[in-house]
């Protein structure tokens, strides 16, 4: 599916565009929003690079990855960057990881952008299970998976080789009837 454009309160998931490497690499190239991100904070040209294959991707048949630039409504300005990988040993499951920038933590705009993307994976692409992982000292996360309605898994040990050592990863899933059934709850 191609274009991939879905609303939320405040946010706009939208398909990302070569406009959006200086807004991406002030993310990905940020000590801080990568502290805890399974790589180490990249370069200008690298992020180039990681767009441009999205893009590429993103017009693929099958379509497998979803790259998606999160975006203010308000003020129409990048705050973050998420990733719904389709899992090729799963089948109708996919993988989810998003990255916000600092000035945008603390108000909720991680929570609404993992519903953001669940609604995506379970609402347009009608898939089963979506996972994430997180690095176990990344507590905001841990708070912000189970805020959106996701359920701790468990424990992949030495799962993520960055900054010169393994770590292990939490992981969180949540499938479309729980999807469902927590939309239900939702007031307007």
């Amino acid at each position: 599916m191609y274009p991939v454009e879905h609303t939320s309160p405040r946010l706009l998931l939208r398909e990302i565009t070569i406009d959006d490497v200086d807004a991406v690499h002030a993310i990905y190239g940020n000590p801080e929003a990568t502290e805890h991100l399974s790589f180490e904070p990249r370069t200008r040209d690298q992020v180039g690079q990681i767009i441009a294959r999205s893009m590429t991707t993103a017009t693929a048949t099958p379509r497998d990855e979803y790259c998606l630039a999160v975006v203010e409504r308000d003020t129409d300005h990048l705050i973050g960057y998420a990733r719904l990988a389709l899992d090729p040993h799963q089948p109708q499951a996919a993988t989810m990881g998003l990255a916000l920038h600092p000035a945008a933590w603390g108000v909720g705009y991680g929570t609404e952008t993992v519903r953001a993307v669940c609604a995506v994976a379970f609402d347009t692409l009608d898939l089963h299970r979506v996972w994430a992982a997180r690095a176990p000292l990344n507590t905001a996360s841990h708070k912000t998976l189970l805020r959106a309605g996701m359920t701790e898994e468990g424990r992949i040990r030495q799962h993520v080789h960055v900054r010169g050592t393994w770590r292990d990863s939490i992981t969180y899933s949540t499938l479309d009837v729980e999807w469902e059934a927590g939309q239900q709850k939702v007031v307007p």
